[in-house]
């Protein structure tokens, strides 16, 4: 038998914080869920907390409920013939997505605190040369991250407003996201501005656009793209860098980001 978790009565932001957070000291498969373990494992928290007078939001109460429907499901008997006729679901499928979603988020939101931390941490002298963009475009105003993470924000809300399209079979990736940007900026487009809200626009479903964010995050951090914005509160642009064909001049970037996304 494997040793007890050590609680330590940590807060978390949310259950699936709490969930992930049990699977990786566990080092658990996170696509075979051992789903009773880890339902036992989240009411010990959950009651530990309520002996110390600790408040959960109500999202850990659904959280529980949803687990135990899931344990109540995988304990069912399956009809062998009904399986051959209609093969079921694994009940812990969603609960997965969810949690490698919110886990791609949260390396997202890491990335974003680093490299806040580096900027925070470097001084520098605020002349004019560090406002002009590359290769003699027009001076724009300074864009972080945080403007795209707000540009991302804001179309995934739009999106909640209009229809969603079913895409049957999508395996869309970071590393494919990051060959369709590459595509753009080497096709006709290559010495444009792109607008970062119309490329997640064009996308159709939430993945889809997950993965878009990602994958611009890649490149801005490999300086391979650059952000840009031509007036305050306007469209966050994209545009090549001069290390766009340093990155992509040899395989062995995109092997490594394929590997990193397996």
């Amino acid at each position: 038998m494997p040793f007890p978790l050590n609680f330590h009565l940590d807060q978390y932001d949310g259950p699936l914080d709490l969930l992930l957070d049990l699977i990786r000291k566990q080092q658990i498969n996170i696509y075979d869920i051992p789903i009773a373990r880890i339902t036992s494992q989240y009411l010990e928290y959950m009651q530990k907390a309520l002996e110390m007078d600790i408040e959960l939001s109500a999202e850990f109460v659904y959280m529980a409920a949803t687990l135990i429907q899931i344990k109540s499901k995988t304990l069912l008997p399956r009809d062998p013939a009904l399986q051959e006729i209609s093969p079921e679901e694994d009940p812990r499928q969603e609960l997965v997505d969810r949690l490698l979603e919110h886990e791609r988020f949260k390396s997202a939101a890491e990335m974003l605190h680093q490299k806040r931390v580096v900027e925070e941490a470097v001084w520098s002298n605020p002349q004019i040369e560090h406002f002009r963009a590359e290769d003699g475009m027009e001076p724009g105003l300074a864009v972080t991250i945080h403007d795209l993470v707000k540009t991302f924000q804001t179309v995934l809300e739009r999106t909640k407003n209009r229809p969603i399209y079913e895409v049957t079979g999508e395996d869309v990736s970071v590393p494919d996201m990051i060959r369709y940007v590459r595509n753009i900026f080497e096709g006709e487009r290559r010495d444009e501005v792109v607008s970062a809200r119309d490329l997640f626009e064009r996308q159709k479903t939430r993945r889809a656009m997950i993965c878009l964010f990602l994958a611009l995050l890649e490149l801005v951090k490999l300086q391979a793209v650059g952000l840009t914005q031509a007036d305050a509160f306007g469209e966050i642009g994209l545009r090549k860098l001069k290390g766009f064909d340093a990155v992509f001049s040899s395989d062995q970037t995109m092997a490594a980001i394929d590997e990193g996304y397996q």
